[in-house]
């Protein structure tokens, strides 16, 4: 496959939940939008065999069972676009990084509780957002109307451009605005440090507006509402994810420690947002 062709792929994680199914139908309509191809993917680790007391052949035909109903949600949502189904021994975080190689996109669901061990309990949605090669969508909360902003949270490190890019496009593939949030800190209680509180606040207001002038230039057509906050970041984007149909958040995190590496802002939109999560890393030198 050639790079373009690898970027019209979204690979779903997929272990028979209801969770996972979630992300099926929210990776299928994305897919319409992109007009890309859907790639389901379920993972069977053979070591919980012990555990589950579970041969292996039952582990497979079940495993197969959730692809199929998988790729038959696909086909209620999005109908026309092409999918693919793929069902692998491994661990998921290992088979879903390695398909993230070949994708523009994976999504996985929040959690899962099937018998199989292919999306689990958050687990292997912080695991693929740390080690996957491309953008990651968790879907989680709630679906709301398709009117509603995209969330981008917005900092000062240069990392954050594939997160600037992600939301703009993902705003103007769905004909709506982004709300670009930048927190810091909470409100001064002493009245007296108040007015350098309000420099530091226009400051902020400055960087904001001065990361997204060559976005707001590159997409003419999608409104952007600039917000700064005073309160802790993750808290200010969890109560903006009420009312949003995606947040997006850039992250850091490289390296093999599954779980550990993800920063604090990214791992408590995985947990606790309101509606789906998107994590971008910078692209791997």
């Amino acid at each position: 496959m050639s790079a373009p062709e690898d970027q019209r792929w979204i690979v779903v994680g997929v272990d028979g939940s209801p969770r996972a199914l979630d992300a099926v139908r929210w990776a299928g309509a994305e897919a319409t939008r992109r007009r890309a191809g859907l790639r389901l993917v379920t993972a069977v680790d053979g070591l919980d065999r012990p555990v589950l007391g579970f041969p292996v052949d039952a582990m497979l035909e079940q495993a197969r069972q959730g692809n199929e109903d998988a790729a038959a949600a696909a086909a209620e949502v999005a109908p026309a676009v092409t999918v693919d189904r793929k069902v692998e021994m491994g661990h998921p975080v290992a088979v879903l990084a390695a398909e993230s190689q070949h994708a523009g996109l994976l999504v996985v669901g929040a959690s899962g509780f099937g018998r199989i061990a292919a999306v689990v309990a958050g687990s292997v949605a912080v695991g693929v957002c740390t080690q996957a090669a491309c953008p990651v969508v968790v879907v989680r909360g709630e679906v709301h109307d398709s009117t509603t902003p995209v969330i981008l949270g917005v900092d000062a490190s240069p990392v954050g451009g594939a997160a600037i890019a992600f939301a703009f496009e993902a705003a103007a593939s769905r004909g709506v605005p982004v709300m670009a949030v930048h927190t810091w800190g909470d409100p001064p209680g002493d009245v007296r440090i108040a007015a350098q509180w309000m420099e530091l606040a226009d400051q902020a207001k400055r960087r904001l507006a001065e990361r997204l002038a060559g976005w707001t230039e590159k997409y003419p057509d999608v409104r952007v509402q600039r917000i700064v906050i005073h309160s802790q970041p993750a808290r200010g984007l969890l109560e903006l994810s009420e009312n949003a149909q995606l947040v997006v958040v850039g992250s850091r995190g490289h390296g093999e420690l599954v779980g550990l590496i993800l920063d604090s802002v990214s791992n408590a939109m995985l947990h606790r947002a309101a509606c789906p999560v998107a994590v971008v890393r910078p692209q791997r030198g």
